[in-house]
């Protein structure tokens, strides 16, 4: 009789289970923490569902808050939200793989393949040196942008030392990570034409959005660009590509609106713009009022967050990578290929399929959530619409409804920020837990398509 693997035959040992546990627990940790008088300013407890949406929203680095960050929270809530933050940026088996080999020295087989499905690393004999870089790398990039944005608070806005510190690091790991959480109420728009603010956060959001795999490709080979691999051109190339296009798009649909860039002179327009279109990668933060934009702005928001960010990194959404995939596939079927070819490389089949099906799952989840979420409120379609994608692609972006949402609406806003962040392939290895394996082939019958 042939046994089955030890990683697939138990329910609490698969990895995908481990992972999906691993953000469980840390939500719950962090539902706990901010329900305790010692989280908000005013001493009192938080409702049980403020308490998880935030720890949820913290932990799926997402950025959409039902109170206010800066005045409802004490400096003790804010920590544990910031702590959240790092957590489920790096990944929960990502600092227990670490701790393990910083305790023991030694990885074990269910731990080594749990971390290497957290990452998307590819070799897992390299697993330790890959956890060490990304974990180094992203305190550098953090402290970094912390030094800057610290700098800037100090001299530029009068801050105390111990303040402007603090809202660096604070700032400095919310846009790394991702999460889209800020220190003031409307979030980043009192810093709109300021580029020290902008540009460093905007930058931190990049670099943690592209994917782990493609910044260390690029740090190794960024004067070799023919030496890429496909996920590092494909990555970056339609990175560019839609950065460039929503920026152009958000200059001609708001340029004269008279509650968004109407009042900003050109280079702030153009820096606004910008911010804007790097945000809907996962970002989260806003210096433009994102109630105020045209509907036409909404679209276009919609479509840069549902694709996100890069595969493996902090950003949210299907991928960029998955994005690509699909339109090289509907290339090749248009031109009656039979591969689906990049370059000087051929797309798996099973890859092919990967991309089609978290396509397809994104797409039937948020129309799904869309038209329940409407049911329960009283919001208009586009608003509706506009945050459903933002949870589920975990960016954090709001028409300013998450908070007039109905209970209900909060309990589904968190779900689909949690099925956004471990992503629903791997949510959906982890309820089926059989990989079954067919042993023949069936009869083939074409039928007819379109």
């Amino acid at each position: 009789m042939r046994r089955r693997c030890p990683v697939v035959r138990g329910r609490g040992r698969h990895p995908a289970v481990v992972i999906a546990a691993g953000f469980g627990v840390a939500v719950l940790a962090g539902t706990l923490l901010l329900g305790t008088p010692l989280a908000t300013t005013a001493g009192d407890s938080t409702h049980w569902l403020t308490a998880l949406f935030t720890a949820t929203s913290a932990v799926c680095v997402t950025g959409l808050v039902v109170v206010d960050t800066g005045t409802h929270w004490s400096t003790f809530g804010e920590v544990v939200i910031v702590v959240l933050i790092q957590v489920g940026g790096l990944g929960i088996m990502t600092l227990a793989t670490l701790v393990m080999v910083i305790v023991s020295g030694r990885i074990g087989l269910r731990a080594r393949l749990s971390a290497q499905l957290e990452t998307k690393s590819v070799v897992a004999a390299d697993l330790r040196q890959v956890l060490r870089k990304v974990v180094v790398f992203s305190l550098v990039c953090e402290a970094v942008v912390a030094v800057v944005l610290a700098v800037r608070f100090l001299t530029g806005y009068g801050e105390p030392l111990g303040r402007a510190v603090y809202l660096g690091i604070f700032h400095a790991v919310s846009a790394f990570n991702n999460a889209g959480f800020a220190l003031w109420p409307d979030s980043l728009m009192r810093f709109v034409t300021d580029p020290w603010i902008c540009l460093s956060i905007a930058l931190a959001v990049l670099v943690g959005g592209l994917g782990y795999p493609v910044v260390f490709e690029l740090l190794r080979t960024w004067r070799h660009p023919r030496r890429w691999s496909v996920l590092t051109r494909i990555t970056v190339c339609l990175s560019v590509l839609l950065l460039a296009g929503g920026m152009l798009a958000f200059l001609a649909t708001e340029w004269r609106n008279p509650a968004t860039m109407g009042p900003l002179d050109d280079s702030g327009k153009l820096l606004a713009a910008f911010f804007a279109a790097v945000m809907p990668r996962s970002g989260g933060f806003n210096t433009l009022d994102i109630g105020q934009m045209y509907p036409s702005s909404w679209l276009v928001t919609d479509v840069l967050m549902f694709i996100g960010g890069g595969s493996a990194g902090t950003a949210g959404g299907i991928k960029v990578t998955t994005f690509g995939f699909l339109l090289f596939i509907m290339w090749s079927e248009l031109r009656g290929e039979h591969q689906v070819n990049i370059g000087h490389r051929r797309l798996p089949s099973a890859t092919q399929r990967q991309a089609l099906s978290i396509s397809l799952l994104g797409v039937l989840l948020v129309a799904f959530s869309t038209w329940l979420l409407l049911v329960i409120s009283p919001h208009s379609l586009d608003r509706v619409l506009f945050e459903v994608i933002s949870a589920f692609a975990t960016n954090g972006l709001s028409t300013g409804i998450t908070a007039d949402t109905p209970l209900a609406g909060h309990v589904l806003l968190s779900l689909l920020m949690f099925i956004g962040r471990i992503g629903p392939l791997t949510l959906g290895s982890a309820l089926a837990l059989k990989e079954r394996g067919r042993r023949y082939e069936l009869p083939e019958e074409r039928v007819i398509i379109g």
